[in-house]
Formats: C-alpha cells, structure tokens, sequence
C-alpha cells in the first residue's frame, strides 16, 4: 500500500530522552489526522541487495519484531492506538513496517512498558526497539543504534507572536512555561543564567500541572511561549492550529546535536541493515512522506548513523 495523503500531526517524546511533555487527546487529533485503524502505510518493495545484510536467523524468521514503549494511552504520533484501541499507528509504528518492507520482513509490532522494551531487547524477545530511543554513550554499552531522526525540543508561541528563538537573548525576560523536573526545563534555567550574565532579564520561568493549562495560558497571553519536546509540540500545532514552532534547540545541549534510533542488541548483526534500509527510504523520498505525515519534517536526518556520539554518561 502507498500513502495517499500526507496528513499532518507530531509527536510526544514521552519519557524516552528523560523528558516528560502534555499528551494531546485523539479527539482533537481526530479533525486534523488519520487516527483510524486504517493507516495505509507506505509499504516499499523489498530491496534484495539490502535485505541480504539481515542476518539468518531473521532472514529465515521471515519478520522483524519490533518493540514500542508506549503501553498505555500511548505517545500520539509517535505511537499509539487508533480509534479502534488495538491498531497501533503513528510515526515509529509507520517507519517500522517502510523498514520492514526494504528488508523482506512481516513487521510484528509489541507494545509494551518504557522498561520492558529493554528487557525485551535483552531477552531477544524484540529484533529491534523503535520508541523514541535517544542514543546515549551508557546505552552504546548494551545496545547498537541506527538513527532516523533529531531529538530536538521546540518553543511554540501563538501564531503572529512574532518570537523567534535562537538563544538565551531572545527568551530573556521572556515568560516561558515548561514541565517540571525535565530535560528541557534544565536547559531553560541554563539559559535564564546565561542572559543574566548578559546583563540581560532573567526568563520567567512558569509551571502549570496540565496539558490543558498550559495551553490555555498561551492561547490568552498569560506566557509568551511553552518549551516542550519538538514532537509534542509539533503535534499540538498540527491538531490546534492557533500557534507556531518559533525555534528549536537540541534535547542534547550546546554541544552535541541529540539523535534518535532504531536499536538492537550489540553485536546482534541487524544494525547494518537497519541503517541500509532507512538510506534507501531516505534516498526513495519515502522516509519524508513518512515525516511529513507527522509533521516531523524538522527532524529529519540526511542519512542513516550506526553508534554515532551519544549522550555523555554523567555529563562528562
């Protein structure tokens, strides 16, 4: 099946990069997005020079077993239940079978909790992990990564705010809400510090406890902007319509650009095709529509990374 439409929406990075975010309901997403159980995902034909990287015994398997860590109410558009509660679909559920499909394989996708995607991984339950998975050094240690896209956080403004945002000087003295004790709340309050040491305002930093607080503040003026993770935000600018992506920042830091990737067991032999098959989606144009779709385009990556840097193990 090929993709008919490129429908927009994005994603929540739930817990996968320590970063906690609102979650948008499917009746919103439901006016803007296909969340029907019928995805009609691309489905590319196998491509034999790439799919002899696989090795034999998933080769003779015939399917790629794919781990998602999102149980639960799931992580839209990264991956969740269509509106039939059972279907999963979303950004890594649509990459997974495009995979899949470079390589031969039937995709069989297992939702599970964030932890037991690794247990999965350990006990060879899973062929792969695809949820979300930032690269880190620690990980690098257990755990072969192919990457498929950025991990960046997003500031969203309303719409004709005018903020752009590309450094501390542009939220200084700025109100910013984000959620507590996250990765991007820690970059946040570094930046507060860094605009002071300018001389400049510190930002207003604001805390609210729900999703629906947050945006209620923003859509009246209360905050200038919200720092959340790009796919949450992107995914609530595609189903709203009322605000903008006005900048974005690594989830890594300053010093390194973050990466998200497929993952396998070290040394389980499947990583090389991983990233042959997500070259030949990226080279297809297939792996843009895949984006697009979710509204992830800002995240794209120009090619397949096996173990790039990660992020450092104690900060270091």
């Amino acid at each position: 099946m090929r993709l008919r439409s490129a429908l927009l929406a994005a994603v929540v990075l739930a817990g996968l990069a320590a970063c906690a975010a609102p979650e948008e309901s499917k009746v919103a997403a439901a006016n803007t997005i296909n969340i029907g159980p019928d995805q009609q995902r691309i489905i590319p034909a196998k491509v034999d020079a790439i799919a002899a990287l696989v090795p034999e015994k998933v080769r003779a398997a015939g399917t790629l077993k794919v781990g998602l860590g999102a149980a639960g109410s799931g992580s839209p558009p990264l991956a969740f239940t269509a509106t039939d509660n059972k279907t999963l679909i979303g950004s890594e559920p649509d990459l997974a079978f495009a995979v899949a499909g470079v390589l031969g394989l039937t995709p069989e996708l297992e939702n599970s909790s964030w932890e037991n995607l690794f247990i999965g991984l350990d006990s060879a339950e899973y062929d792969v992990g695809a949820s979300n998975i930032t690269v880190t050094e620690l990980r690098k240690q257990k755990y072969d990564f192919a990457t498929y896209r950025l991990d960046n956080l997003a500031f969203e403004a309303k719409k004709g705010s005018g903020l752009k945002v590309g450094g501390p000087a542009d939220v200084a003295g700025k109100r910013i809400a984000v959620s507590s004790g996250t990765n991007q709340e820690k970059i946040l309050v570094e930046w507060s510090k860094q605009a002071g040491k300018e001389g400049l305002k510190p930002v207003d930093i604001k805390y609210y406890q729900t999703n629906q607080a947050t945006y209620l503040a923003l859509g009246s003026g209360q905050i200038d902007a919200y720092l959340g993770p790009n796919p949450t935000v992107a995914y609530h600018v595609a189903v709203a319509g009322e605000s903008e992506i006005v900048g974005t920042y690594s989830g890594a830091g300053s010093a390194l650009q973050g990466k998200i990737a497929f993952t396998t067991k070290k040394d389980s032999g499947l990583v090389k095709a991983l990233a042959a098959a997500l070259d030949e989606l990226i080279r297809s144009g297939d792996y843009a529509k895949i984006l697009a779709r979710w509204n992830l385009a800002n995240e794209a990556v120009t090619a397949s990374e096996i173990n790039p840097p990660g992020l450092p193990i104690d900060g270091k």
